[in-house]
């Protein structure tokens, strides 16, 4: 099999493209034939030793396919099988050992392709807007990278449940996604002085329930300066950097603000959630009630050109990985 593989911790240039021999699945396991991997920030933390790894490794936590055999022990899956999954490690390759209990049924009238561009996403934004904080109508939220992977989806699934949402982007055109995707009002900012001032301004000096911040480092600030009394912050992620160490007297005198860091581990841990949250991502896709915008399909060997795509925010929706041209 193909397979792209971090042969040490650093920048995309660690990214090689190798021939290995194809795995058998173990109890509990299947063995997809991968049609397409997601490219997600969490694939540049471990790259980079963000996140620490063992080096060399297959790269990717996410992707789609088809079942070409099972393990001993598996009950739920045959081969023939469509199935994307999420945390699951070495997703960028032509074939994958995935545990059973991380892998879920792709609907029919779902492309894999697509399967494998909103998994972990829409999983991720329907955990954040769902259990980390559920969200209710009338309320007034703030989400950061509004027209990015995990933004664009939070928007329309938080506008969908009658929520005010204030979106921040860098670009016009990264504006115009945004309110496609149902935001009510777009902050670029790169061009405003006062980020949080602009969120309160338009909330009438009330600040907003809740922000859904995966930038990170770049927006703490301004996330927190964001909120109302006793509203969180959600800090998904940090693809402007990690957040540096900060004294929580600062949550006090905000306003008794809570602050969380969820990851997707914990919000999937159990298979009945797992397969509850990505049944009711991918049904909503298929009916066409929530859009996905795939910005590229690279083939498998350009991985690094889409890891330095992501890392430098030049990408409207989500870059996948093919394993046939």
């Amino acid at each position: 099999m193909r397979a792209v593989r971090a042969t040490r911790q650093g920048g995309p240039e660690v990214l090689a493209t190798v021939e290995l021999e194809t795995p058998t699945p173990g109890e509990g396991e299947v063995l997809v034939e991968v049609a397409a991997a997601g490219v997600n920030f969490i694939d540049i933390y471990r790259r980079s030793g963000v996140y620490p790894m063992r080096y060399p490794h297959v790269v990717g936590t996410e992707g789609a396919g088809v079942v070409a055999d099972v393990g001993s022990g598996v009950t739920s899956l045959s081969a023939g099988d469509r199935v994307a999954w999420v945390d699951a490690v070495g997703s960028y390759a032509t074939h994958q050992v995935v545990p059973e209990a991380r892998a879920v049924p792709v609907p029919d009238g779902l492309e894999l392709t697509t399967a494998a561009a909103v998994a972990l996403q829409g999983i991720t934004a329907h955990f954040l807007a769902t259990s980390t904080h559920p969200v209710r109508t009338g309320e007034e939220l703030l989400v950061h990278a509004a027209a990015g992977g995990v933004g664009n989806l939070l928007v329309q699934l938080t506008t969908a449940k009658g929520a005010t949402v204030i979106g921040t982007v860098s670009t016009e055109a990264k504006e115009k996604q945004a309110r496609a995707a149902g935001a009510d009002h777009v902050i670029r900012y790169t061009e405003v002085d006062d980020l949080a001032a602009e969120v309160r301004r338009l909330t009438g000096d009330r600040g907003v329930a809740v922000v859904y911040d995966g930038v990170g480092a770049s927006t703490f600030d301004a996330s927190l300066g964001s909120l109302r009394r006793r509203g969180m912050l959600v800090l998904y992620g940090a693809s402007s950097g990690q957040v540096p160490p900060f004294d929580p007297q600062r949550l006090n005198r905000a306003g008794s603000l809570f602050l969380t860091r969820p990851t997707i581990g914990d919000y999937i841990a159990d298979r009945d959630e797992l397969v509850w949250r990505a049944g009711e991502v991918f049904q909503a896709v298929a009916a066409g009630r929530l859009q996905v915008t795939v910005a590229d399909a690279l083939p498998l060997e350009q991985a690094a050109k889409a890891h330095e795509a992501l890392e430098g925010r030049a990408t409207i929706g989500k870059l996948v990985l093919v394993t046939r041209a």
